[in-house]
């Protein structure tokens, strides 16, 4: 490491590491975020201000922090101020697991003397149990989309067998595709664009692609970045099945089923009115003509699940709980579900096991007349 290097500069190489070791692009946001939040806190310490040298980054403020100096207590000055700030064991855990990975980083590729962050023991998370939605509660989510685009004429036009129509003129729709610098403002279909849906044919079509989003994440409970990860070429129509690039670049197939398979029949056939440039082979596309966001599939959810208060507020990951839980429900293997979700152990589906029971008891207390 250079003596001249900079705070931005280690903590970009240390960034391209992880991609080149296959992290997720979310994961990597987040370890390269928690340990900037480090090098912070850490710069306020007198004793790594005036280490050996051998070192020393300069911040973006001028000051120099000594990371070859840091020690075990350094580390734990910073966790107990996150204590005090509330943070979460979760965040917590994510947050050592962080350092733990730059400091070996560092030993490696800096020179750095050792790696302090190994001593630190990681808390244990809490034990709460995700939030499921109940089957009706799922199944009226997704009747959500489908009700708001009743009556839509042009787009999608279900016929005979499950097949669409799309037979409309889409001149003039790429305009007002670009009529806004916020894409996620281009792909909200609420307020007075929803009370025009059977006039405006793309918020015609962003509903029937919304349709297709929900029932996807339900039929398959996929991970919200590995839906906005399929392309076309990933589904196998006959069979059902899609091809998704899960954790650790690890492929797996998911069947879908027939509700399923109507409503991406009805998206690909609208979906020519969103391609653009940009939008290759992507499956879902936003109204820009790129591939669609995690943050835009998840305010769609939010934004449908709205219409029933008495269901929880979930987003796609709690469709993913829900659909693997009612699957439990209903007697499906718990190797076979471990299988449909990409869970590398068993021990992050087992957590099914303890919803599906709490279900149990809350239906034995309510209903046995001496629970």
């Amino acid at each position: 490491m250079s003596t001249s290097s900079t705070v931005a500069e280690v903590v970009s190489g240390y960034a391209d590491h992880l991609r080149s070791r296959d992290v997720s692009e979310h994961t990597a946001r987040a370890y390269v975020a928690d340990v900037s939040d480090f090098l912070d806190h850490a710069v306020h310490s007198t004793k790594l201000r005036q280490g050996s040298g051998e070192g020393h980054l300069t911040t973006a403020s001028g000051a120099r922090i000594d990371i070859a100096a840091i020690e075990l207590d350094d580390l734990r000055s910073w966790l107990i101020a996150l204590d005090d700030a509330g943070a979460a064991k979760s965040t917590v855990a994510r947050k050592i697991a962080a350092v733990r990975s730059f400091f070996a980083y560092g030993v490696s590729n800096l020179g750095v003397p050792n790696n302090p962050a190994a001593r630190l023991r990681t808390p244990k998370k809490d034990s709460r149990l995700p939030t499921v939605l109940k089957p009706q509660q799922a199944a009226d989510l997704i009747s959500a989309a489908e009700n708001h685009r009743t009556g839509v004429t042009g787009v999608g036009r279900r016929r005979k067998g499950g097949s669409a129509d799309n037979g409309m003129d889409t001149s003039g729709l790429m305009a007002d595709d670009s009529s806004t610098s916020d894409p996620a403002a281009d792909d909200t279909t609420t307020g007075d664009s929803a009370q025009h849906g059977k006039n405006d044919p793309l918020d015609a079509a962003k509903r029937i692609r919304d349709a297709a989003i929900l029932e996807m994440l339900y039929a398959t409970a996929v991970r919200v970045s590995e839906l906005t990860g399929l392309d076309r070429s990933d589904i196998d129509h006959r069979a059902s099945m899609i091809t998704v690039l899960g954790k650790g670049n690890k492929e797996r197939r998911v069947p879908f089923g027939t509700p399923a398979r109507r409503a991406l029949d009805d998206w690909l056939a609208a979906r020519e009115l969103f391609t653009g440039p940009h939008s290759g082979d992507a499956l879902f596309l936003g109204v820009r003509g790129g591939r669609i966001g995690a943050r835009q599939v998840r305010e769609l959810v939010h934004r449908y699940g709205s219409d029933d208060p008495s269901a929880p507020d979930i987003g796609p990951h709690g469709l993913r709980h829900s659909a693997a839980t009612h699957m439990l429900d209903r007697g499906a293997d718990l190797r076979q579900i471990q299988e449909l979700l990409g869970h590398s152990t068993m021990s992050s589906t087992q957590i099914y096991t303890q919803v599906s029971m709490q279900r149990l008891q809350d239906t034995y207390r309510r209903a046995h007349p001496r629970a």
